[in-house]
């Protein structure tokens, strides 16, 4: 078998036939990604022996995925990209890479990203920036950007990403990937180094939408480790609702549509087409303007990071508070002024009445509409430093994204082309509440109808 971009679910059905042994699939990824890791440096450890775990259904017959360094890996060192965490080796295992090691999963390696995920170019890596595999003068997006790298220059077949306001779906978008972002608590948060609590969401990053929804498969589910995480009822399996040929009602928020760079804007116009040619039905809606998301996400998350990094004292974790970057210092610092006396009232609590609004606005469209479509985000992909023009270049680059963060839906970016320089341009699918086979519908359709524009076959050819 050619395993240069082949599907996790062909390499999964070639292991189970015995066509390919799992000793040869994890050689051929070993020796890609650290071939590649110069030119790249999208992972913090690579690991020369798989990570493997007590096997219980064997669904994914030993494929090597790469994890984003922000799950807890039991006896393999976890660093959330922060050196404050240097030789961290948790003692336990997160539920998401716990579950994929029962199904016959094994880890090849801990991915780079922004330290402690507080970034949205992979920039902030107390390991150095990952670079994009388009372009390895330009950032991957982040802040699973080591890990939609990984995938994109095809260093691992899928790979495990966690958002709080569009860490995957951005970076995805700028690597030219598939990355999907669940509902807030269809996924539990246990064993993952926590930034945004009431954010936090693990995801999958694939090559194809059926990927994504077998690794959701395995990842979704109730856990009573995490209090957050949701018993809500969900399909046996996603592939099978994906599936199905379904005529959809897409949502086009006009306020998602405006402030877009022309050519990235002209290939998602492009991708309108493409469904209304199979049949489904456009409807313009309007919602609360991104901006105010924004300014939800930016409280509300400071605040939160404020109290999660408290932990990190160099009594129980690593080194003392010294050790944390310039980012994490002024995270902690807006966020301990927002939980103040005498500003918990003006920011914090405003925050949260505005993201009830934001939760509302997305029900009465939900109640019109099965998803809503727009561009992923505003621009392709930066030059590497160009984030330190911005202040709050995360905010700005996840603007589309993170209405979807705030509220808690599912989310998913889906490569539609290239711009005028050849860089990857990613279209959001938003769907309702706990709906992902929706949104997993919408974008299988248009890959059976397009294959991405041959974007993700184009970006694996590039790292032959």
């Amino acid at each position: 078998m050619d395993l240069l971009g082949a599907s996790l679910t062909s390499i999964v059905q070639a292991l189970s036939d015995k066509k390919i042994s799992a000793a040869d699939v994890y050689d051929f990824f070993l020796k890609r990604s650290k071939h590649y890791q110069n030119d790249l440096n999208a992972y913090v450890t690579i690991l020369d022996k798989p990570h493997a775990g007590k096997v219980k259904n064997n669904i994914l017959h030993g494929i090597p995925l790469c994890v984003k360094d922000n799950f807890s890996t039991r006896g393999v060192r976890t660093t959330a990209s922060s050196k404050l965490l240097d030789k961290y080796e948790p003692p336990y295992e997160s539920t998401v890479t716990k579950r994929l090691l029962e199904a016959g999963a094994t880890i090849l390696g801990k991915n780079n990203m922004d330290a402690w995920a507080h970034g949205s170019s992979t920039e902030t890596s107390d390991y150095g920036p990952t670079r994009n595999p388009w372009d390895t003068q330009r950032a991957p997006g982040g802040s699973s950007g080591g890990t939609t790298a990984s995938v994109s220059a095809y260093l691992a077949p899928a790979g495990i990403g966690s958002e709080t306001a569009g860490s995957i779906r951005q970076p995805a978008s700028w690597c030219g990937v598939v990355g999907l972002k669940p509902t807030y608590g269809r996924v539990s948060r246990y064993g993952v180094i926590a930034m945004g609590s009431s954010f936090d969401c693990p995801g999958p990053v694939t090559t194809t939408v059926e990927d994504a929804a077998l690794l959701l498969n395995i990842i979704a589910g109730n856990d009573l480790f995490d209090a957050t995480c949701s018993d809500y009822k969900r399909p046996d399996d996603y592939r099978i609702g994906m599936k199905k040929k379904r005529k959809l009602t897409i949502g086009v928020p006009k306020e998602y549509m405006q402030n877009i760079e022309p050519s990235m804007l002209k290939k998602v116009e492009e991708a309108f087409e493409v469904y209304k040619k199979m049949g489904h039905i456009f409807k313009s809606v309007s919602l609360i303007d991104p901006k105010y998301a924004i300014s939800v996400y930016t409280i509300l998350q400071r605040a939160e990071v404020s109290s999660n990094l408290a932990r990190y004292d160099g009594v129980r974790y690593g080194k003392n508070r010294r050790a944390f970057a310039k980012e994490a210092k002024k995270r902690i610092m807006l966020g301990a002024f927002t939980l103040s006396q005498g500003f918990y009232d003006a920011y914090y609590e405003k925050a949260q009445k505005i993201k009830t609004l934001i939760i509302e606005d997305l029900r009465r469209v939900f109640k019109d509409v099965d998803v809503l479509m727009s561009p992923a985000t505003p621009t392709t992909a930066f030059k590497l430093g160009e984030f330190e023009k911005y202040p709050f270049f995360g905010e700005v680059m996840d603007v589309l994204n993170e209405s979807a963060s705030v509220a808690g839906t599912p989310a998913i970016s889906i490569p539609v082309g290239l711009d005028t320089k050849g860089l990857p341009v990613g279209m959001q699918i938003m769907g309702n509440f706990f709906d992902e086979e929706t949104v997993l519908n919408a974008a299988y359709q248009f890959e059976q109808e397009t294959n991405f524009m041959d974007v993700i076959k184009k970006g694996i050819n590039n790292y032959v």
